[in-house]
């Protein structure tokens, strides 16, 4: 399969099949006891180049009946393989410190002749991709518990998996009544992300969850230099874009007691991502940082919906924050959304992004081109003084040319007078 073009096309997140149906697995050891357990749902979403010089989306849902040769257990390894349909797989791979276990990689492998799921597709090869999962920290003796959606990226697959129970390592032949929960599953307090002026920069929520923006404190005010404005578009490979976007940005966040700002640097960032019907993604990876942005559109007006990021920090050490509930940099599908002013955003109470020159247009592109910009209350705002001093001269300019006719009528009735 061609994969040049569609390298840049991702695949279109967010689309997620609720139909799946939860599939549970036991995998025995050379005695026949129990040594790991799973039960899970997952659906895939994979592009693929078709006949006619055409890119399509194939939906799989890993069904019901599957088999599971290939999985095996290890004292300090274990593998889940999840067979399906004709010549598919997905399989995760464990291992174990002998107090923790992870899950080291996921991997998804779809057979490109199966017609049933890829009708009219160019290739007939077995595509393998693999990804690490953030499946870290679990304790032994205990299960491993994801109830939220965890949207995994690779190459041309989105894979989402959700209610997830798993126990790698089992002990004495049971399941663990014992539950090491995901981050996305712990609550938290949601309250709404706030937009600030730069005069009162305040700071944002907590490691890697998707709740919604705690309320802001107040942080340092940044002392870097603007950043350099960087001009970004996703072309999916037809000649034209399909996302553009333009801005300066900063993240300021803080780790410990430690406040730190840093700047994209547009040269040497790399762009990627993708543009769909109703969800498009943006994402910027440079040296000191990795962002992803996702727009959403409801057909009428688009909005930014979330945000991902990850950063490493002056000690080396990596930093990461997301928030999936934003409504920020809204406009109406056709135009663009634009905020030349400096802008600072809460997305989370340990994350906050600058803003500089901003404008965007995540869906509608047309020409290559941004099209009319619908713009922030501060561009609005910043034109309002001169506005309002330019009436007041114009009403100024009114009276005096009043006064002076007035005036030079009554002089001439005073000259007829005389006569």
């Amino acid at each position: 399969m061609s994969r040049n073009a569609a390298s840049v096309l991702i695949l279109i997140c967010g689309i997620v099949f609720q139909l799946s149906h939860g599939v549970e697995v036991n995998v025995t050891d050379s005695q026949d006891k129990l040594c790991l357990y799973a039960n899970l749902m997952v659906n895939f979403t994979v592009l693929y180049e078709a006949a006619g010089n055409e890119n399509k989306t194939a939906k799989i849902q890993l069904p019901s009946d599957v088999t599971k040769d290939g999985s095996k257990c290890d004292t300090t390894s274990s593998t889940l393989k999840l067979n399906f349909g004709e010549g598919h797989s997905f399989s995760m791979n464990f291992t174990t410190n002998e107090k923790m276990y992870q899950a080291d990689s996921i991997t998804f492998s779809y057979n490109l002749s199966d017609s049933s799921h890829f009708p009219q597709s160019l290739s007939n090869e077995t595509v393998s991709v693999t990804v690490k999962p953030q499946i870290t920290n679990v304790g032994l003796d205990t299960c491993y518990s994801c109830k939220s959606e965890d949207m995994i990226q690779a190459d041309l697959v989105n894979m989402t998996l959700w209610n997830v129970l798993m126990q790698a390592f089992v002990s004495n032949g049971s399941k663990s009544e014992k539950i090491t929960s995901c981050k996305a599953d712990i609550p938290t307090t949601p309250v709404p992300p706030t937009t600030h002026s730069t005069s009162t920069t305040t700071a944002a929520p907590v490691t890697n969850t998707t709740s919604t923006a705690p309320p802001p404190t107040t942080t340092p005010t940044p002392t870097l230099p603007p950043p350099t404005t960087g001009k970004y578009s996703i072309n999916p490979g037809n000649g034209t874009a399909c996302l553009l976007a333009t801005f300066g940005l900063r993240i300021g966040f803080k780790q410990g007691e430690k406040y730190q700002e840093m700047n994209l640097e547009p040269n040497g960032t790399k762009v990627s991502g993708n543009c769909g019907v109703n969800s498009s993604e943006l994402q910027l990876t440079a040296n000191t940082m990795t962002i992803l942005f996702t727009f959403t559109n409801d057909t009428t007006k688009f909005h930014l919906q979330a945000l991902n990021l990850t950063a490493k920090t002056s000690s080396g050490a990596e930093f990461s924050q997301m928030n999936t509930n934003l409504s920020l940099w809204e406009a109406t599908i056709g135009s663009s959304y634009m905020c030349n002013k400096e802008q600072n955003y809460t997305i989370t109470n340990l994350l906050t992004l600058y803003t500089f020159n901003l404008q965007v247009q995540p869906f509608g592109v047309k020409k290559d081109g941004f099209s009319t910009a619908e713009e922030c209350q501060a561009d609005g705002e910043s034109f309002l003084v001169p506005i309002a001093v330019g009436v007041a001269l114009l009403v100024l300019i009114v009276i005096v040319l009043l006064a002076y006719f007035i005036g030079r009528k009554r002089n001439m009735a005073t000259g007829y007078e005389s006569f």
